[in-house]
């Protein structure tokens, strides 16, 4: 296996750990006013992901960055053709993150409520747009033969694209209902799980019919075998949660958004970013990749670097593994 393609797979790798874990995030951001019925219930679930969520978003950093070093050309058409998106994607996220930091700052109720509304729509915004973007990256989009973006903002809302941001919303709600059943106790941690399994039947019908009709667009033995262990762990996830297995839910939902995005990334490969328009545009990982020396230095580093990360993220789950509830959130 050549660096080229070993990059390609920990680039894979970062945005399945990304949407894994800001999944529920976004999924929790986006039912706020949903099982929240009052501030101190929306307080904890803002509680379940305030130790985690600055810390998930650093897969999408190092994804971004890893993909700039070891595939400048990928990461150059890609930020250049999909900028308005990836705009307002990043604009939501700190819109977010500030709403986080700002919310208890004021005791005011309507203070409360616009920093509520910038966490809803800053959780929503991505959770659509990220779908949007990675079906137009593996569908294709329109490229000249330098590699250049030569169509416009309809181009990439269309019907394929429009399903994957359906679909990512879908699972990352679905997700983040399971997350807050495993982390709440009490009256919202029940409302949870019954709006998880209410869910179902709407999410999984969206995530057959959009690795179906993935499938119908790139394939490859992988592809399909990933496809269907996706449907597979949605289903059991979704299996469990009805019979009130939060973990086993959460273990199943988690599996099921890795499988998919995997699924993405196998489809996709040797490819990085089709052309729609001018075959020879299209980048695959070996035209698009950097030289040798440099994959071969940042293979060192993140040979080093990685376990230290995981080891502290994975320590900060374990600290801040416990349920929580209305019981322990003062009443001001």
């Amino acid at each position: 296996m050549d660096l080229t393609t070993v990059w390609f797979l920990l680039i894979a790798v970062l945005f399945t750990g990304y949407f894994i874990l800001e999944g529920f995030d976004f999924g929790v951001g986006m039912l706020l006013p949903v099982l929240g019925r009052d501030d101190r219930e929306r307080r904890v679930m803002i509680n379940t992901i305030g130790p985690v969520w600055d810390g998930n978003e650093v897969w999408l950093i190092t994804a971004a960055g890893a993909m700039f070093a070891a595939f400048p050309e990928w990461y150059a058409t890609l930020f250049s053709g999909f900028y308005l998106p990836l705009l307002l994607i990043l604009l939501a996220l700190i819109a977010r993150g500030v709403a986080f930091e700002y919310r208890h700052k004021r005791p005011e109720a309507a203070w409360k409520h616009r920093w509520d509304t910038a966490i809803t729509l800053g959780s929503l915004i991505p959770a659509i747009l990220w779908g949007i973007t990675f079906a137009n990256i593996l569908r294709g989009v329109p490229l000249d033969a330098d590699h250049e973006y030569i169509g416009g903002l309809l181009d990439l809302l269309n019907p394929y694209a429009l399903l994957g941001g359906t679909t990512t919303a879908a699972l990352f709600l679905t997700h983040g209902a399971v997350f807050i059943a495993l982390k709440t106790v009490g009256d919202i941690r029940h409302r949870a799980r019954r709006l998880a399994t209410r869910l179902a039947i709407g999410t999984a019908g969206l995530a057959i019919t959009f690795l179906t009709w993935t499938l119908t667009i790139r394939s490859s033995t992988t592809a399909v075998i990933l496809a269907v262990a996706a449907t597979l762990a949605l289903l059991a996830g979704l299996a469990a949660a009805h019979a009130h297995r939060e973990g086993r839910a959460f273990t199943g939902t988690a599996l099921a958004i890795g499988l998919t995005v995997a699924t993405l990334f196998a489809a996709l490969f040797p490819n990085v970013l089709p052309s729609t328009a001018d075959p020879t545009g299209t980048l695959t990982a070996t035209n698009a990749a950097s030289t040798g020396y440099t994959l071969t230095i940042m293979t060192w580093v993140a040979v080093l670097f990685t376990p230290i990360v995981l080891a502290y993220q994975g320590w900060t789950y374990w600290v801040f593994r416990k349920r929580i509830g209305v019981a322990h959130i003062p009443p001001h």
